[in-house]
């Protein structure tokens, strides 16, 4: 179930919400999009989230349709009337529909901008408390993972193989080194020092990776930004993934071998760590810290 969609300027029952099959979205996946979590009504980080989808349309050639207020009252709005407290909003802009299949840019086109919310489900108790398995694989896609783009089939194909494989996500590697989750921010855990990789153009600037370096910064956590191996991340006494909607996640099996929780006592492992739970607990009250600021 949505709420109502807003398109190109007009709000719609989701119904009556229609695309042309000749849009450049549809096409050749054209387009950029956003995912904003709302707690209470109140879109989280809702600035950051919109520069970011700036980056993206700025990334592949694209004028932003809307200014900066205008995106904010849109999204505001929709927010406020949509059914649940708490949503995931999804913006997606699109180079918009042509006269003739060509791949190159028209010179003349005007985007197609969608907005829609849906109910968002944070993760259950159960994967808080008991962890979550993933599996690994090779980093298959193109090399402007920086951009937020419609373009998702490699991410679609390497996420199936954690669902086939009965896990919640797959992280990545390239060269040796990690990269991210499919759909996520992958985070390592070593000896106390929380590891993050660098951002760069092989991955996305998550918006939760953020919140979590500035949360480790706050409170005193040891931490790095740098590259990290793919040695370092099988290694590693916990494993995390985050993203806007999963939030943070320990993962405790990676391909089918349990992750350490830290202890390094006697037969510990395949349970979330102590860091992890530490950091939960500052993300969840920052969030209400937030949420209550309005």
């Amino acid at each position: 179930m949505t709420a109502r969609v807003f398109l190109n300027g007009q709000w719609l029952a989701a119904e009556d919400a229609r695309v042309s099959v000749m849009d450049r979205g549809f096409l050749f996946g054209d387009g950029v999009y956003e995912v904003i979590p709302v707690y209470s009504r109140q879109p989280f980080r809702l600035e950051q989230h919109l520069a970011r989808l700036q980056h993206s349309l700025d990334g592949i050639q694209l004028a932003n349709p809307y200014r900066l207020d205008e995106w904010i009252g849109f999204v505001t709005q929709l927010a406020g009337e949509a059914e649940w407290e708490d949503q995931s909003i999804y913006i997606q802009v699109t180079r918009g529909p042509m006269a003739v299949r060509n791949h190159a840019f028209p010179k003349e086109i005007t985007p197609t901008a969608v907005i829609l919310a849906e109910v968002m489900n944070t993760p259950p108790a159960n994967q808080r408390e008991q962890g979550i398995a993933a599996v690994s694989a090779a980093d298959i896609r193109w090399l402007r993972c920086d951009l937020k783009t419609t373009s998702l089939l490699a991410n679609c194909l390497l996420r199936q193989l954690a669902v086939s494989a009965g896990c919640v996500e797959t992280v990545l590697f390239r060269d040796g080194f990690l990269t991210e989750g499919s759909a996520s921010s992958i985070f390592v855990v070593k000896n106390g020092v929380l590891l993050a990789p660098m951002k760069n153009h092989l991955m996305l600037p998550g918006i939760t990776y953020d919140v979590v370096l500035e949360l480790a910064a706050r409170h005193g956590l040891p931490h790095e930004v740098r590259d990290i191996t793919e040695a370092e991340t099988r290694n590693a006494d916990e494993l995390w993934m985050c993203s806007s909607t999963k939030e943070v996640l320990p993962i405790v099996t990676l391909d089918g071998r349990k992750v350490p929780n830290g202890t390094q006592s006697a037969g510990a492992g395949g349970t979330p760590g102590p860091v992890f739970a530490q950091m939960y607990a500052w993300y969840q009250e920052f969030k209400a810290t937030v949420m209550r600021a309005g």
